[in-house]
């Protein structure tokens, strides 16, 4: 089989491209993914969001132990499936801080500032509350459902925006627009209360285009490269049989910041030395593949809650479960038609207001009508272990980490997980970070406007030393499994794509993920994923 393009993987990007490529139909495509349909009910019910973790679709990594973590190994969830993470998170829609975008500009990728990247964001939205918004930052006309909680909320959310107000943090209903800095509501990937993947907005519409294939349960093992120059790839099916395919302009690899490195150097492209030590004929040398591993993480505050039956708890019991799966089917709404999450704030710590560009912020909260206990014991992606007690939870989370792990080869069987190592919280100031984070957070946890739920944050004392709050973060730490940065962008030596996306040193491959991330955005990956799709696009298009 032969076709213009190939794309491997169906995630936030690979359904974009495939959107986008085969809009001409001049063009064929072709889209591979190693997961399956997403057919699986639980991905399309937004409250099902913790059942996905460990199931079918998920490729449910670990990284190798954490030094400064007290050794633990931690849990990588990864969408396995048509849409990748976009069917399995936990749907927040956060585009990150304009000088996200103007950093990775200054460090020598022309046209991926904030004003060239703005648009592209804006090309994908359908947003819902469009006509109360800013029309300069948001879209309409997009394929990707963009909406406020509106069939589903607990009054525990208006309670968190209130209580970051009463402790300096300002209110903010539309992070995704002139200012990220405050508190508000979440914008979710939401539509008719059921999750709105990349699969249901951009691949689902288009299934049919006669240019377009689409290729289930191929779980590629190399990208063909001969004299520099890609030829096509090779994939195993469910049947174990071993296919390979031609693409007669690009290959496009958009597996993700794990898998995309692992592609690479299985393919022969990276470091020389894993390349020869798992025996591997070396391609191309590229000693930044799998280099520069970023991550966001959370610790986790909860508070017990006084009033029976307000929060996420109380819909956990199963036979609430049952009748909130009714309720969901008949009628779309109700308690399974949220998210996990319902509030959020952008705010800096003190670590960085003094030395940084004002609109700049380097702690995000989660909030979560859920009471996940401050003692570690629940396991955050197993709804089986939250407790059935009323609460809630301030999630502080590590925006700009100054820790870098990597990504590397377990052995030269495409089968085989790669090696995770993100040498999280090795650098002291991510440290300090998290700590003045949870300490604001438990200011807010403490503030007037939660004093008609709160029975009192369910933590000693003794937590009001630094020692203390990092013994907790030790328990209850989990990434929030935004992995960057594997095959960034950029003109250093660990570059591995330039900023027109495409791999240094090879024709007709380019990289289009999470990735290509110079540095990690300050918030959730999913939407910047969609955009860095959508301007590929074009790049590939403008260059055919």
């Amino acid at each position: 089989m032969t076709f213009d393009y190939i794309i491997v993987g169906a995630g936030s990007a690979g359904c974009v491209l495939a959107n986008r490529l085969s809009a001409d139909p001049s063009l064929s495509v072709l889209l591979l993914e190693a997961g399956g349909p997403d057919t699986k009910m639980e991905i399309h019910i937004p409250a099902a969001y913790t059942k996905l973790h460990g199931s079918a679709v998920d490729w449910g990594f670990w990284t190798e132990p954490q030094a400064a973590l007290n050794n633990r190994r931690m849990y990588q969830p990864r969408g396995k499936t048509l849409g990748g993470c976009s069917s399995t998170n936990a749907m927040a829609y956060v585009r990150g801080n304009r000088l996200d975008y103007d950093d990775w500009a200054a460090l020598g990728n022309k046209g991926w500032g904030y004003q060239d990247v703005l648009p592209y964001f804006i090309r994908s939205e359908h947003n819902e509350q469009y006509s109360q918004l800013d029309p300069a930052y948001h879209g309409s006309e997009g394929p990707l459902n963009v909406t406020y909680a509106t069939s589903f909320q607990t009054p525990l959310a208006a309670a968190f925006v209130d209580s970051c107000s009463q402790t300096g943090i300002p209110a903010n209903p539309d992070y995704n627009g002139a200012k990220q800095e405050g508190t508000g509501l979440f914008q979710f990937t939401i539509k008719d209360g059921r999750r709105h993947s990349v699969a249901s907005a951009f691949l689902k519409p288009i299934r049919n285009r006669p240019n377009l294939k689409v290729i289930t349960g191929a779980h590629t093992k190399q990208i063909l490269i001969q004299n520099d120059r890609v030829t096509g790839v090779e994939f195993v099916t469910g049947k174990n049989q071993t296919e390979q395919v031609t693409a007669r302009k690009e290959v496009i690899l958009s597996a993700g910041a794990f898998h995309s490195p692992q592609l690479l150097m299985l393919s022969g492209v990276g470091p020389v030395d894993t390349l020869r030590s798992a025996g591997i004929t070396v391609k191309k040398e590229l000693p930044g593949v799998g280099q520069n591993l970023q991550d966001h993480v959370f610790t986790g505050v909860s508070s017990l809650c006084s009033q029976r039956g307000v929060s996420a708890n109380f819909h956990l019991k199963p036979l609430n479960q049952l009748k909130g799966l009714a309720q969901f089917f008949i009628s779309h709404k109700g308690p399974l038609t949220m998210s996990p999450l319902e509030a959020v704030a952008f705010l800096k710590t003190e670590h960085l207001s003094t030395q940084s560009h004002s609109d700049q912020v380097d702690m995000q909260f989660h909030f979560a009508p859920v009471h996940f206990g401050n003692d570690g014991k629940a396991d955050f992606y197993d709804l089986a272990t939250y407790p059935f007690t009323d609460g809630y939870t301030i999630l502080p989370t590590l925006l700009k980490p100054k820790s870098r792990g990597y990504v590397s080869l377990r052995s030269r069987n495409p089968l085989d997980a790669p090696i995770i190592q993100p040498n999280y919280l090795t650098e002291e100031v991510d440290k300090l970070v998290l700590i003045s984070g949870l300490r604001k957070a438990i200011e807010v946890m403490q503030a007037d406007a939660f004093g008609p739920y709160s029975q009192g944050i369910n933590m000693p004392t003794s937590y009001s030393s630094d020692d203390a709050l990092w013994e907790h973060i030790l328990a209850v730490l989990e990434t929030v499994y935004h992995p960057v940065g594997t095959c960034k962008m950029g003109t250093d030596e660990l570059a591995v794509v330039d900023d027109t996306l495409r791999a240094k040193g090879i024709e007709g491959l380019r990289v289009v993920d999470a990735s290509i991330m110079p540095t990690i955005v300050s918030g959730n990956t999913n939407a910047p994923v969609i955009m860095i799709a959508e301007k590929a696009a074009d790049l590939i298009l403008g260059s055919k």
